[in-house]
């Protein structure tokens, strides 16, 4: 089941990649980093002080260079200094030269849940074009609630694995019923397990967090790239504080205005998107599991298919069977990359074929579900998160229901199953705190804003939304396929990016990129 991080899954099959691959951090001697002195004390509340002026002490971990630091925040910024505090996990790569050093830049995946530390760590460090990573020291901090900074957590593995195969796709009363009961052991489970931090673990605070990280790290302005969910963050963060706001990318961009289940609508749209430009690939080849008719038949087959296993599940080679949640999930996690097409042809082929390892496989990458069974942090991050940022897109199966209609219509594939996802929020133990929104960030520097036409996770009208409140904005669009659009091999997206990076200067408007 795929309703815990349904809500919002905005995270790239890259991060999922760097999450599974995460070094571990071997910690030794340390040095200290001054604080900032780029703000006079005026700017910031007295109760505030001691975390804008707090030294970070560094010490070597993960190898190849990098190091890491704990930051200080506030649980409640509402009552600082009260000592309730969180430790949120940050680590850095130094500028490795030549040229003139132009301080951090600071790197989030997505999600909310994805781990930033990780992605630094196995990808960004050293994916990242070398020219940019010459003059810009690499940071990351996993968001509050997330990974290595006190991670909410809700569930024990055994419980995960059932939690995932309950039926999405109720077909009556009793179907229904445990679904919903699932719904609420999961909330439950959260409350038991990470009750101190449930309340505080909103985007707006993550943000606040950002600051605090800034001023400890001795930058005047904060430069960023966020990806997915990670550009909700980072234009929160240029919205609160516009005027520190550096060189922002925001890549995959959602639109702030929408409530959750209009957000969850257009996804849907999005996923049978990615899906119809897979279906197209697919029919034209030989030995094609959806057949090699048309689209409307290969979509009509894989729906016959999910309908059979939704009572006949088959085989994996393990204890869990592939049953029609598991494989939804498997066939939506290859919609996040057009290169994760392959694999899920012979996943497809093996499993209409009563083997169904490899969507299985497929499943657990989305889910971050490791091959000793344990559960990433993401799948209990992301409702934390998204429960509280927005009100619920349905608070019963009633309304569930009702808007079935319009699921299925956004995605005869996977509608029915993503529109009961939108439920997960309706049993969260904590009221939301925030409500959906315009963002502006007036005086801010110039922002770029990227979208891809056929992004399923992060639908391209989004990034024009988002493009056009910003006040200082720059849309930079790729026409192609897959989640998100830096690094992803356009060197028109590549070096606009970078020339951004280096010089401050953004692309030349309504760029549009192959």
């Amino acid at each position: 089941m795929n309703a815990p991080h349904s809500s919002r899954p905005l995270r790239t099959l890259g991060a999922a990649l760097a999450s599974a691959a995460l070094l571990s951090s071997g910690c030794s001697a340390d040095a200290s980093s001054p604080p900032a002195a780029s703000m006079s004390k005026k700017a910031v509340p007295a109760a505030l002080r001691p975390y804008y002026e707090q030294s970070l002490s560094w010490r070597p971990c993960g190898g190849a260079d990098f190091e890491c630091a704990t930051l200080k925040a506030p649980l409640d910024y509402a009552r600082p200094g009260t000592g309730r505090d969180l430790r949120l996990a940050v680590s850095r790569k130094k500028a490795t030269g030549p040229g003139r050093p132009l301080g951090s830049l600071l790197v989030n995946p997505g999600g909310p849940g994805g781990s930033a530390v990780g992605y630094l760590q196995s990808f960004a460090a050293v994916g990242y074009p070398t020219r940019v990573r010459a003059r810009y020291d690499m940071v990351a901090m996993d968001p509050r609630g997330v990974a290595d900074s006190e991670p909410v957590t809700c569930l024990s593995n055994k419980q995960m694995d059932a939690f995932t195969q309950t039926d999405q796709t109720p077909d009556g009363r009793g179907e229904t019923t445990r679904l919903v009961a699932a719904y609420k052991k999961f909330a439950h489970g959260c409350a038991a397990r990470s009750g101190r931090i449930l309340r505080h673990v909103s985007t707006v605070e993550a943000a606040r967090d950002m600051d605090v990280l800034r001023a400890a790290l001795g930058d005047r302005k904060l430069h960023y790239l966020g990806a997915s969910y990670g550009t909700f963050l980072g234009a929160t963060y240029a919205d609160l504080y516009p005027h520190r706001v550096g060189r922002l990318v925001l890549d995959g961009a959602l639109d702030p205005t929408l409530s959750s289940r209009r957000i969850n609508r257009d996804q849907t749209a999005g996923f049978e998107t990615a899906f119809t430009a897979f279906a197209e690939d697919c029919v034209r080849r030989t030995g094609c599991p959806l057949g090699t008719g048309s689209v409307a038949a290969a979509r009509d087959r894989l729906s016959a298919f999910f309908t059979r296993l939704d009572s006949h599940p088959v085989p994996t080679g393990e204890s869990r069977a592939l049953g029609e949640p598991l494989a939804t999930m498997g066939v939506i996690s290859a919609m996040y990359d057009e290169t994760a097409w392959p694999q899920l042809r012979t996943a497809l082929r093996s499993a209409m074929r009563g083997h169904g390892g490899g969507l299985l496989s497929l499943a657990d990458l989305y889910y971050e579900r490791d091959t000793d069974g344990s559960y990433a942090n993401l799948m209990y991050a992301n409702p934390a998160v998204n429960c509280l940022d927005l009100p619920p897109a349905f608070r019963t199966p009633a309304e569930v229901k009702k808007s079935l209609p319009a699921f299925r219509k956004a995605s005869p594939v996977f509608g029915g199953a993503l529109a009961w996802a939108a439920l997960n929020c309706a049993y969260w133990p904590v009221r939301p705190t925030g409500n959906p929104h315009a963002l502006h960030a007036k005086g801010a520097a110039p922002i770029v804003v990227v979208g891809t036409t056929r992004d399923p996770a992060t639908p391209y009208p989004w990034a024009r939304a988002l493009a056009a409140q910003l006040s200082s904005a720059t849309l930079l669009t790729y026409d192609g396929d897959g989640h998100t659009a830096y690094g992803r091999g356009s060197s028109c997206i590549d070096n606009a990016i970078n020339t951004y990076l280096l010089t401050g200067r953004p692309p030349t408007p309504h760029t549009r990129c192959r």
